[in-house]
């Protein structure tokens, strides 16, 4: 089960490391290429970037994982993916808040306060989300938590989509230097939050395929054919 986990992180890794350059160049058609783009690989933050999000998908899978396999889930184990979830949240709030930023003051020169307001609403969001799931915790099975945790993360990826498509649309339009790279961050970020909340689903088809294909053994039977054989 933890293969199958596995597997599914590593296809959420190379997901996104196999968009990056095509919506990247797609984002900013006619001012960069292909080439130019594909050097984002030689950059150590997205490097990062892409380790945090591979990771927090191995953390949400934590709970699938003990589901599939039919272990209890005890509070503690519940943590990771309780932390991952409001993470993905985090990361929404601040692309929506990059965005918002880039559409309203343009290029005009605020000072570095942005940076510092979006890591603090992603802050505040990762803290508020991670105990609005923890509430849910309390109250529904795992695999409910787990199916709710997604469904949510997808509603606000769409709902920070719908904020960072129009806004970066916007901002190419303009003429300043590096139009569009805020509300580039926004679009980054519903992307691969939505992707992500896929995980779960695509790790229970890799599993559910996995015992079609390798069913398990009848129990033995005794001569009377009525009660399994004691070991």
């Amino acid at each position: 089960m933890k293969r199958w986990a596995v597997v599914v992180a590593g296809l959420y890794g190379l997901t996104l490391a196999a968009l990056t350059v095509p919506v990247s160049a797609l984002a900013f058609v006619g001012e960069v290429k292909f080439v130019e783009v594909a050097k984002v690989y030689a950059c150590w933050p997205y490097w990062i970037w892409l380790i945090v999000m591979v990771t927090s998908q191995a953390a949400l899978l934590c709970v699938p994982v003990r589901v599939a396999s039919r272990r209890p889930t005890s509070r503690g184990s519940l943590v990771p993916t309780i932390l991952a979830a409001g993470l993905m949240m985090g990361g929404l709030a601040a692309g929506a808040v990059c965005s918002v930023y880039e559409f309203v003051f343009r290029d005009q020169g605020q000072g570095n306060w942005i940076g510092w307001g979006a890591i603090g609403a992603a802050a505040l969001t990762w803290c508020a989300w991670t105990l609005i799931f923890l509430r849910i915790s309390r109250n529904e099975t795992p695999a409910d938590m787990i199916s709710r945790q997604c469904r949510w993360l997808l509603k606000g990826s769409i709902l920070e989509l719908l904020i960072a498509v129009p806004t970066h649309v916007v901002a190419r339009y303009r003429d300043y230097c590096c139009a569009g790279f805020m509300t580039f961050i926004g679009l980054t970020m519903g992307i691969a939050v939505m992707f992500f909340a896929y995980g779960p689903a695509v790790y229970f088809l890799f599993i559910e395929r996995w015992r079609r294909l390798h069913p398990k053994p009848p129990p033995p039977f005794t001569s009377e054919g009525s009660q399994p054989q004691q070991t």
